[in-house]
């Protein structure tokens, strides 16, 4: 052990510092909010050292979770917002997969002005999303937006995109694919571009069509990068939440799991802190459930990460 510590105490003296922060900033946190799922902790019984009280709330065991579980209105209605969650997850990771994948597939061609596209392509990454969802959300207004001024245009009806209804839903959908497309077209392209182009030459020597080309080659040389960038994809869109609050605030229609704990959290006359850690506790479980089951599924396909 002297002798290992001898040779690799540099590696450990430059780790030490990221192994703090990460401690300061994520574990502590994170043990603190298991810790409030057992207890009735809430803005009324917390401790205040301005108002000079201190913590009255009580431990209340795996209560918490048995209300949330339970499917209780009073508690957020937990399955069926995991059922909206599920929706949305899926609907903006297929819409990211498959716009940025064909994108990639064009800009991987050579065709003038390729870089320029590129560029533009990668706009609604670089722009702050809060900005980015202002703007789609004057997009969206009922009355003055641009999208039902172009479908009374058409002779096409013109939903209220923002208010209580499944549009809302649509609408806040739509935009996450919007910001989420350029990251998920880099990736692909990337992964793309290392595909060897011998494997392509060798297939059309076979006579395999464009169709068998992009089945045969394209997607098993894309399944690594395709594996990374869908679970990464999958994580951030449970958690988005920026984009649905900024566009449609607190709505039962767009409501997700991390927006309800935030609400939970942040408003009401006695913020509920238990129920809101009870919530943040389920949301990693779901998708620590979920990453463990995508690795295996991708092990079994031969992926090793």
């Amino acid at each position: 052990m002297r002798r290992f510590l001898d040779r690799h105490w540099y590696a450990y003296a430059m780790v030490l510092p990221v192994v703090v922060v990460i401690a300061a900033l994520v574990l502590y946190p994170l043990a603190q909010g298991v810790f409030f799922t057992f207890t009735d902790i809430n803005e009324g019984n917390i401790a205040n050292p301005v108002l000079d009280r201190a913590a009255t709330y009580t431990g209340v065991g795996l209560t918490n979770y048995l209300n949330v579980l339970s499917g209780d209105p009073s508690f957020g209605s937990f399955w069926s917002t995991l059922v909206r969650t599920l929706v949305w997850t899926f609907g903006c990771v297929l819409g990211h997969y498959a716009i940025g994948l064909g994108l990639a597939l064009l800009l991987n061609r050579p065709v003038r002005g390729r870089a320029a596209y590129r560029v533009l392509l990668i706009l609604p990454w670089a722009v702050p999303a809060f900005i980015s969802a202002f703007a789609w959300k004057y997009m969206f207004n009922a009355q003055y937006g641009i999208i039902n001024q172009a479908l009374r245009a058409v002779g096409l009806p013109d939903p209220v995109w923002l208010g209580q209804s499944d549009w809302a839903l649509v609408a806040v959908v739509v935009v996450n694919v919007w910001l989420g497309v350029p990251f998920m077209m880099v990736a692909l392209l990337g992964g793309l571009q290392a595909i060897p182009g011998d494997l392509y030459e060798a297939a059309e020597v076979d006579g395999a069509s464009p169709w068998q080309r992009f089945r045969h080659v394209t997607l098993p040389g894309l399944r690594s990068v395709s594996g990374t960038v869908v679970l990464l994809g999958t994580i951030w869109t449970f958690n988005m939440f920026a984009v649905i609050y900024l566009i449609t605030g607190p709505n039962p229609n767009t409501r997700i799991l991390v927006t309800y704990a935030f609400e939970r959290f942040f408003s009401g006359a006695s913020r509920d802190y238990a129920i809101a850690s009870t919530y943040g506790v389920l949301i990693l479980s779901v998708l620590l459930v979920f990453a463990g089951v995508y690795r295996r599924a991708l092990r079994r396909q031969g992926e090793v990460w």
